[in-house]
């Protein structure tokens, strides 16, 4: 099967300025997405996690040229978004939409919940009548739990969890093949969450989307994706089946990860064994050499600071793909 998304090497740079105000100093340069490589299957929910300020939102935003990058985005097997321009590139944006992660903040004030939803279709299908484009919206807001007669209000007068779903509603209105969430869930509620997560299940499986969902919450990231990558300091450290990461991680980051996830049985999660992160996050400005997660990772050995591992598949399992010279 022809991935939807095939990404390779992807990386994404930004100036930090000069080290001091001496005209000779070097640049100071961010890695924020560094070599990162992975595929997309139609029909497929890849979820992406990792600790504030690894890249993951960066990431998102590299796909759909919201930012530069390099290296390669191949897109339904034929085109490399990367190598477009933004002329050329705009046919895309309709097959590829994106729910940010504050709801609010992602909609125009001046404009009333109708106008919000219906402006993709403006651009993306100007052939359609005034009176299509409102039957069409007024169905799209009675999918997301959205009742037709606010379609004149204006988001203020929503919740958050009433926003993220016109922000779905909008992403949606054009029938993308991928949609991508960048946190879509971590402003809201717990118990809102859980309704906007199965929300965007039943419709992926209504339209056979293929989604890229983004998440601190890893409890979040295990019911909704198919397969899980977890990103540190802009490198891929571990991707594999949801199944096969969460029962067997192989990276020690991941399984830092999992065990800091709650479980709701108190005898379990008293017997349970944490294993505890020692240290800050590195600095991006000057990451450690070799493994990026050396000073925090407690198998680390010599070989950890002499070579940066590959990322190399398991030998009982193809598709789990781990970053570590000792991994397991």
């Amino acid at each position: 099967m022809t991935p939807l998304l095939d990404v390779e090497n992807l990386r994404v740079t930004f100036s930090a300025g000069r080290e001091n105000a001496l005209p000779w100093s070097p640049q100071r340069v961010v890695k924020a997405v560094n070599g990162v490589s992975f595929t997309l299957r139609p029909g497929e929910t890849l979820g992406i996690v990792g600790e504030s300020g690894c890249g993951k939102s960066t990431l998102a935003r590299a796909l759909i040229q919201m930012v530069e990058a390099e290296g390669s985005v191949t897109f339904d097997g034929t085109t490399d978004l990367l190598s477009l321009s933004p002329k050329r590139m705009q046919p895309y944006r309709s097959q590829i939409q994106m729910i940010f992660q504050d709801p609010l903040a992602s909609l125009n004030p001046r404009m009333t919940v109708g106008e919000i939803i219906a402006e993709p279709l403006k651009t993306h299908q100007p052939h359609l009548s005034a009176a299509e484009v409102k039957a069409r919206v007024r169905a799209m807001m009675e999918r997301v739990s959205l009742l037709p007669n606010q379609i004149n209000r204006y988001p203020h007068e929503f919740s958050g969890g009433q926003c993220q779903r016109i922000g779905i509603a909008r992403a949606l209105i054009v029938e993308p093949k991928l949609l991508i969430c960048d946190e879509p869930v971590s402003a809201l509620d717990v118990s809102i969450q859980a309704q906007v997560v199965n929300l965007l299940k039943d419709i992926q499986q209504e339209m056979g989307l293929s989604m890229i969902f983004i998440a601190h919450d890893l409890s979040v990231v295990q019911h909704i994706s198919d397969r899980v990558m977890v990103l540190y300091l802009g490198k891929v450290m571990e991707i594999a089946n949801r199944a096969a990461l969460y029962s067997a991680p192989r990276h020690p980051y991941t399984k830092a990860l999992i065990s800091a996830v709650p479980i709701p049985d108190p005898a379990i999660e008293r017997a349970k064994k944490h294993m505890l992160l020692e240290g800050d996050l590195p600095s991006p400005l000057n990451p450690p050499s070799g493994c990026v997660f050396r000073t925090r990772c407690p198998i680390a050995q010599d070989a950890c600071a002499q070579s940066a591992p590959a990322l190399a598949s398991a030998e009982n399992d193809a598709d789990h793909f781990t970053a570590c010279h000792f991994p397991g």
